[in-house]
């Protein structure tokens, strides 16, 4: 009878998340739209740029750092013609970043915590105009975020601010050995502060009592004990559980959903959207490492599958159907693969200090 019911459950994953051939036409590039939807770039100039890339690089949510010239008027600039101060170039840093992670605002407010905004080109003991300070922009719908933060960080300044605000016109990646630099050369030249690298770390990390916390992954005897049949089938065997006949498909308190076999916390109800799928729908995990992709080529169909990376338990799988104010992602998960943990249960089972993520 066992049998039968994992059968079963296996079967219904063909219509997890609708149309079979919906699913194999529309997610073959998932990760690619993802990358697109979930990514933001941006590009500052702050003086020497290897001390600026090792500094924001260590703010989480930036995803990509890259050093390089920026609106300048020659083409493929070498550093030694840059350094004539005559190509109209500033030593610029370009960050790929995901903005639900950090935004924007705090990568402005940070990066002026590393420059003098009042200083015409000229950041610590590096003079010329390709230390000049500025903020450069691809995507016009950020300028009045850029604005708004530069106008209120100038009346913590006496004198006027200096900070160019412009649409990027070109970008040249610097030479090889200057990409990383104070990663290769930790001793080199900095005239950055280096207790600033220690600020950049901190600044959006999560509070160390949420983070303290150990989550193991169980062995097969204690899953079988821990786990019903069907928590184990989907979780263990990749078994999907029936569409709108299941726990928390249509849950709409606020809490936190977490790992079923290791009690991580993986969803937060702030995320959670009605698809109309029958399964619990969510627009992102709580972090992103929490979970991992894998292909998934069964049943005929082109799919990405999200299993959980401590429990490396089967959730579910991610599509590009959800809404784009969400970033366009919808992860298909298994009411099985979770345990809710309403809001007023939260401190009491161990998940206080996640409370604040409800207040989005």
């Amino acid at each position: 009878m066992k049998k039968i019911v994992v059968f079963m459950m296996m079967i219904v994953s063909y219509a997890c998340t609708g149309n079979a051939q919906d699913a194999k036409s529309n997610h073959l590039n998932i990760k690619e739209n993802k990358t697109m939807k979930n990514q933001s770039e941006i590009y500052f100039a702050g003086g020497c740029f290897w001390g600026t890339e090792h500094f924001l690089k260590q703010i989480r949510g930036v995803e990509q750092t890259q050093v390089g010239y920026a609106n300048g008027h020659v083409k493929n600039p070498t550093y030694e013609q840059v350094c004539q101060d005559n190509t109209g170039f500033a030593e610029t840093v370009k960050v790929v970043y995901d903005p639900q992670v950090v935004k924007l605002n705090l990568l402005i407010d940070l990066f002026f915590k590393t420059i003098d905004p009042t200083s015409m080109n000229r950041q610590g003991n590096d003079r010329g105009s390709q230390y000049r300070t500025g903020i450069y922009y691809t995507d016009p719908a950020l300028l009045p975020t850029i604005k708004a933060d530069v106008e209120a960080q100038a009346v913590n300044y006496a004198k006027p601010l200096v900070v160019e605000i412009e649409p990027l016109t070109s970008f040249y990646p610097a030479e090889a050995y200057h990409q990383d630099y104070l990663d290769k050369n930790p001793g080199g030249y900095c005239h950055i502060n280096p207790a600033l690298f220690d600020l950049a770390k901190k600044a959006n990390a999560p509070s160390a009592a949420a983070t303290d916390k150990t989550y193991q992954k169980l062995d097969d005897a204690t899953l079988r004990s821990k786990l019903s049949a069907e928590q184990y089938a989907v979780t263990q065997k990749n078994a999907t559980e029936p569409a709108f006949h299941n726990e928390y498909w249509n849950e709409k308190r606020e809490g936190i959903y977490v790992d079923v076999t290791t009690g991580e916390p993986l969803f937060i109800s702030t995320d959670k959207f009605d698809s109309g799928c029958g399964w619990p729908s969510f627009s992102k995990p709580i972090e992103k490492s929490l979970v991992q992709e894998k292909r998934d080529t069964s049943h005929g169909m082109e799919r990405i599958e999200i299993r959980s990376t401590t429990g490396d338990a089967h959730l579910g799988h991610v599509f590009n159907d959800g809404p784009t104010d969400k970033g366009g992602l919808r992860y298909c998960i298994n009411s099985a693969s979770l345990r809710f943990i309403p809001k007023e249960q939260m401190k009491e089972a161990g998940y206080g200090d996640y409370l604040k993520l409800l207040n989005k």
